[in-house]
């Protein structure tokens, strides 16, 4: 098994997860987190191309050779045209549920407990290692909270660190860290978004969706 896997979404996943309850802390918003993820990651390969704020394929018959990537160039391409931020939001279930199996595949997740006929009941799966985790909250905290300076934090860690904070994830700062350093978080959005010419603007479409979803889910907490 590698230190930590290649690809965004897999890598919020991961970062996601709560060590103490072994389960996702984001379990309600995890979806909408991993799909944009996996948005960017598809944009960063030039697999995405923005025409207009809508999302488009750039080549119908592309493949990444991983499930989850290929899964939702094909939803893509085959489902009507939508913005960035509305592809944040449908149909996220199906990128979840394949990040998940990519991890296992990867030997990041194992499933847990008998299978019946062939299937898992859902949501039996815990770290086979904690290390993986370990080492993206220890990324993802020197990203936001210092001292390496923002120009030399990798595009996807300062992804990834910013689609965290978006999204309120406290595995790996704590929400007085992410307040605190709401300044540094809005360098590594632009440092996030260097990896192509129209990835700036992708990448400020999918944070707002991840935002929003954030506030809904708190608010539906908070009821």
């Amino acid at each position: 098994m590698t230190d930590t896997p290649r690809s965004l979404p897999a890598c919020l996943y991961l970062l996601a997860w709560d060590t103490g309850e072994d389960r996702p802390a984001a379990a309600a918003g995890l979806g909408r987190l991993v799909r944009a993820g996996a948005l960017a990651e598809l944009a960063w390969r030039g697999l995405l191309a923005d025409e207009d704020g809508v999302a488009v394929p750039t080549d119908p018959d592309a493949e990444t050779g991983e499930g989850p990537l290929d899964g939702l160039l094909e939803l893509v391409a085959e489902s009507r045209p939508r913005t960035w931020q509305e592809w944040v939001g449908a149909h996220t279930g199906a990128t979840r549920t394949a990040v998940r199996e990519s991890l296992v595949a990867g030997g990041f997740l194992r499933a847990r407990g008998h299978r019946l006929l062939g299937l898992l009941p859902p949501g039996r799966h815990v770290l086979a290692d904690p290390a993986p985790v370990r080492s993206l909250r220890a990324r993802a905290r020197a990203a936001l909270c210092g001292p390496v300076p923002v120009a030399e934090v990798g595009h996807r860690v300062a992804a990834m660190t910013v689609l965290a904070v978006d999204a309120g994830l406290g595995t790996f700062a704590t929400a007085g860290e992410r307040a605190a350093h709401r300044d540094r978080a809005e360098a590594l959005a632009a440092r996030g978004g260097e990896a192509g010419p129209a990835l700036p603007g992708v990448f400020r479409e999918l944070r707002a969706a991840v935002r929003a979803a954030a506030v809904t889910g708190a608010a539906t907490r908070g009821s």
